[in-house]
């Protein structure tokens, strides 16, 4: 049986006989002494085989990288100048005295130090991936995190409780995974988005703190921080104002960073309104890192001959903004096309700009860019003054609609923020506050919910909801952190009659809202308390901590950007007994004329 781990082996061991299983990491064969590099979860051990021992050093010869093998030996120093200060068991070396091959292994796509991958390779062989060290660490990172988030709701009288994988479809949110029923022919059940619903009901029954690390699913395309299925820290409280709850969450994110990365996050964390987030980062979840910021310009394009300017700016719904940034006159011609391309993928049609050569001649001479002679003087001076420009600066602008303008400008000011060298290096948290209820769509004519339909609106706002919905406001709740949202939450609504007034605004009608929501509606009556809560993305959360690229370092078994697994070959084909017994005829799908 082992006795230790392989990577937890060290000083203390010197003189005793210790037996360690694991994976055959590398053999290395030195003038007739074979070393073995042999790795388990916790770490690398050296095992040295000596000739003398005739069948240990046979068995060690026949070993390959990956072999499963069980080795007792007796624990020495290293011999001078070959410690390895980087490993536990780095003073000391095992001499063999038997070796078991317990499993055979043929020989791996990759080795498990390799750090050039391919992702598909890595993903269809998930069973080798994850025993590299890096997977490794990661898998035991989200644990730890898991473990400090338990913890502390723990210590604050917070309940796990499970709620249904199986529940209703409502489709007011992203694409649900629906899944058919045998019994009840024709009918589905969808796989959760979120147990938004179920913890306000756990909410009205009384249990008053509730929490679940928990599974949610969504049919949505993909992208580096988002899955078909993920895991959320799911959080509920009774009777909390919204200052309360972000309070008690900053200090949960606080101390998780704390116990697992002994790292201080600054606090109190600073709040920003959504309108102040958009106008002057152009995004609700703005990297705090990042030191440039926006310049509204909208009122002093309006007479302007550029009608690329003037037309947005004299447009409802419609913006001009700069970007300054400082330095920027040294951006090649090429470098000023690429960003202008990375604007497009936003909606963008193009990306003007001003180099600032002489602030104090706003003309062709002292401002080089094509568009600079279509603009007034009292335009020019207005861009240079707003933003601060100096000279050797650049000026981008952006000029559309304000959600183009702001979603092109707010990604492209991150990026050169971080590609320039303005970004720091630290924790920058931020609470983003004061959403709209709603927003407008624009392609179905209706109005959306901003956050989910749930969501309070702002005291003394009920009565938007049916005069002027776009002006309501929601206490609501973002935890931002580097540019990406963590935790989002919100104030809930408890009372039966303004849930009614929100269904409205959304055009669902009563008879809808019944079908759909009725059994919350009906909970709502009986009593149900003031409440509200967060949820929060654990993967995102450890992908952050761990550095990594996307969340699916952090994430055992993912899915590729296809919503595909490459280990198990999932989604795949059902037969036609299964499909018959679900009451599903599939439609063949027409091979396209050549």
């Amino acid at each position: 049986m082992r006795s230790e781990y392989c990577g937890l082996v060290s000083r203390k061991h010197l003189g005793q006989v210790v037996t360690v299983q694991g994976w055959v990491h590398r053999r290395r064969d030195h003038g007739g002494v074979i070393f073995i590099d042999m790795r388990d979860r916790e770490g690398l051990l050296q095992i040295v085989c000596d000739p003398d021992n005739a069948a240990t050093f046979k068995t060690a010869e026949t070993l390959r990288n990956e072999f499963v093998v069980s080795i007792t030996g007796k624990v020495r120093p290293r011999p001078d100048g070959t410690v390895n200060a980087n490993l536990v068991s780095g003073e000391i070396e095992v001499l063999a005295q038997s070796i078991e091959i317990l499993n055979p292994s043929l020989t791996p796509p990759f080795l498990m130090d390799d750090e050039n991958l391919s992702e598909n390779v890595r993903l269809e062989y998930r069973f080798l991936d994850l025993r590299r060290p890096a997977m490794q660490k990661n898998m035991r990172l989200r644990y730890r995190t898991a473990m400090a988030v338990r913890n502390y709701l723990d210590k604050l009288g917070f309940i796990d409780i499970e709620t249904p994988m199986l529940t209703r479809s409502t489709p007011e949110g992203a694409r649900d995974y629906l899944v058919p029923s045998r019994v009840h022919a024709g009918e589905f059940f969808a796989l959760p988005q979120s147990p938004q619903l179920f913890k306000q009901m756990l909410m009205v029954s009384g249990y008053d703190r509730y929490y679940q690390i928990v599974r949610c699913f969504r049919d949505e395309d993909l992208r580096a921080d988002r899955q078909p299925e993920f895991t959320q820290i799911d959080i509920e409280t009774s009777f909390l104002t919204q200052l309360e709850i972000t309070d008690m969450m900053e200090k949960m994110i606080c101390s998780v960073f704390k116990d697992v990365l002994d790292i201080d996050l600054p606090q109190p964390f600073p709040r920003m309104a959504f309108d102040e987030a958009m106008s002057v980062y152009g995004s609700d979840k703005p990297d705090m890192r990042v030191p440039l910021k926006l310049t509204e310009l909208t009122d002093a394009m309006k007479e302007v001959a550029f009608k690329v300017f003037s037309g947005p700016a004299n447009t409802p719904g419609g913006r001009v903004a700069g970007l300054l940034v400082p330095g920027g006159a040294t951006l090649t011609r090429g470098e000023i096309d690429a960003y202008t391309e990375f604007s497009k993928i936003y909606g963008a049609k193009g990306l003007a700009y001003i180099k600032v050569n002489d602030v104090t001649q706003l003309n062709d001479t002292g401002l080089q860019s094509p568009i600079v002679k279509n603009l007034s003087e009292a335009a020019l001076k207005a861009a240079i003054e707003r933003t601060g420009a100096k000279n050797g600066d650049l000026i981008f602008f952006g000029a559309d609609k304000a959600k183009i303008v702001n979603e092109a400008l707010g990604a492209l000011r991150a990026k050169i923020g971080h590609e320039k060298g303005f970004a720091s290096k630290a924790w920058k948290p931020l609470w983003v506050l004061d959403f709209p209820m709603f927003e407008w769509d624009e392609e179905g004519k209706r109005w959306n919910a901003m956050h989910h339909p749930f969501t309070s609106p702002a005291v003394g706002h009920e009565d938007l909801l049916e005069s002027n919905p776009g002006a309501a406001r929601a206490i609501a709740h973002d935890m931002v952190l580097n540019g990406w949202e963590i935790g989002g939450g919100s104030v809930r609504i408890h009372r039966q009659d303004v849930q009614s007034k929100v269904f409205t605004a959304l055009g669902i009608n009563a008879e809808e809202a019944e079908a759909k929501f009725g059994f919350l509606l009906k909970a709502l009556q009986y009593g149900a308390p003031p409440h509200g809560g967060i949820a929060f993305g654990l993967d995102r959360i450890v992908t952050m901590m761990a550095g990594a690229e996307s969340i699916r370092d952090v994430i055992a078994f993912p899915k590729t950007q296809r919503a595909q697994c490459l280990l198990t070959q999932a989604p795949n084909v059902v037969d036609e007994k299964q499909l018959r017994e679900l009451h599903i005829r599939l439609r063949k799908v027409e091979t396209p004329a050549a």
